[in-house]
């Protein structure tokens, strides 16, 4: 990783950390974490939604004979659905590493 790399990485850490730290600060914004991953024909996503100081949910699921995008796509929707339980909530942010599902 050259310099201007490890800056830019840098710098979506800041970020990252500053938007779960405005979460926890924001009793209307839930936040979203999310991750997949297919390892022997066998899919798995998690993700955590947290709410405030608390985390909302937390979840694992498995699945065969999927795509990665569908089960990417299937987490962010699932979470969404968690979020949008959540009372009084404004704001979703959804994190993922899939910006092609979502």
């Amino acid at each position: 990783m050259n310099y201007k790399d490890k800056d830019t990485v840098n710098a979506y850490i800041h970020n990252l950390d500053k938007v779960f730290v405005d979460s926890c600060l924001d009793p209307e914004m839930v936040i979203i974490i999310s991750n997949a991953s297919i390892k022997n024909k066998i899919a798995t996503s998690i993700l955590h939604v947290h709410y405030g100081h608390n985390i909302h949910a937390k979840t694992i699921h498995h699945a065969v004979n999927v795509t990665f995008t569908k089960v990417e796509l299937f987490t962010i929707i699932y979470s969404i659905n968690q979020a949008i339980q959540v009372q009084n909530a404004t704001y979703i942010i959804i994190i993922t590493d899939a910006i092609h599902a979502a």
